[in-house]
């Protein structure tokens, strides 16, 4: 039995596929908090190579308070956000909605809704609208969620990233352990490849991000829509969701494309959001995405579009990373190591 064992550790592909299999199997068991450990995931990938910028240029500010300073201002950000453009989003969608309303009910479309109510029943009617209140009852429960997941990422980030150094002293002890070294060992392995991987699809985002951004913010400054800079910012952060932020982005610039210049501005949007998007999805997408990761396009496109089909939206942000992370695993192709990968000090 003993030398069974000493055999399974001193096999290291062999013991580092079994930890593998437990990593995804644990995984699958917390599929239901995913969306919290991604969002986590990526929080404090971004507040510690934050820190590392301003201490590469300042070293002598302590990590503590570059964390602090840094989601003050997020927190503030948020705050701003809520407090004002979401009610002037708000106040939007009612004016839109009375708008369709007063339209609908105007002695001119009278004639459109009794040709309608001749050939659609009551029946159906009653059956749409009710899915319709599911749909919005189902989206809203999403929105909680998914709230709440951002709320809680926000808080295990910055207990992460304000105990840096600390978390570095203390999880380098479980390598150092007499038992279940290699366990650790091998974790810290497949963590320490992932995080490199991940950080090459982060920037390839981000520049994807910069080019939709500029993008619609020149189509926006032709077409004379208010508050550029602002819808600016907005289209860049959700521009960080790839392929789908684009989407969602159509909401809000629809809205205010109606207030400003009605149905035919609305139009304009509809196919500059289609133009951008086509564009981030087949061109942008790819080619950044293949230039960082050192992937041929087509393989890049496949895992995106495979990854999509299987896991939604997050399948665009971590596929690519899964992918790549795989190949390093299995001896196809060694992920470079990124520079500043150390961890920050105080």
């Amino acid at each position: 039995m003993e030398n069974a064992w000493a055999k399974f550790t001193g096999n290291v592909h062999l013991h580092r596929t079994v930890v593998l299999i437990l990593l995804i199997a644990v995984l699958y068991l917390a599929r239901g908090m995913m969306n919290t450990i991604l969002l986590t995931f990526i929080f404090t990938y971004l507040i510690v190579h934050w820190v590392r910028l301003i201490q590469r240029w300042v070293p002598k500010i302590p990590t503590v308070v570059i964390v602090i300073v840094t989601y003050i201002i997020l927190i503030f950000g948020i705050y701003y956000v809520v407090t004002d453009y979401l009610p002037m989003l708000i106040n939007e969608i009612v004016k839109m909605v009375n708008s369709m309303v007063k339209f609908y009910q105007s002695d001119d479309m009278k004639w459109l809704m009794r040709y309608i109510n001749r050939y659609v029943s009551t029946s159906t009617l009653i059956d749409q609208a009710k899915h319709g209140m599911n749909f919005a009852v189902d989206t809203l429960t999403r929105i909680g969620t998914l709230t709440i997941a951002v709320f809680m990422s926000l808080i295990l980030s910055f207990f992460y990233t304000i105990e840096l150094q600390q978390m570095e002293d203390f999880s380098r002890q479980f390598l150092e352990t007499k038992y279940l070294n290699w366990l650790f060992g091998d974790i810290y392995y497949f963590g320490k490849t992932f995080v490199n991987t991940f950080g090459v699809v982060l920037e390839a985002q981000f520049f994807i991000a910069i080019c939709n951004t500029a993008l619609t913010m020149i189509c926006l400054s032709f077409m004379k829509m208010p508050q550029i800079f602002a819808l600016g910012i907005m289209v860049f952060v959700l521009s960080l969701v790839p392929v789908a932020g684009v989407i969602i982005s159509l909401v809000p610039l629809s809205l205010v494309g109606y207030q400003v210049g009605g149905i035919r501005d609305v139009i304009y949007i509809i196919i500059m959001i289609m133009v951008i998007h086509a564009l981030e999805a087949y061109i942008l997408n790819p080619k950044f995405m293949s230039s960082r990761t050192e992937l041929p396009i087509f393989y890049t496109f496949v895992v995106l579009l495979v990854a999509e089909h299987l896991w939604g939206t997050w399948g665009l942000i971590v596929g690519v990373p899964i992918f790549t992370f795989l190949l390093d695993v299995f001896g196809v192709k060694q992920v470079k190591q990124r520079r500043g990968s150390e961890m920050v000090k105080k």
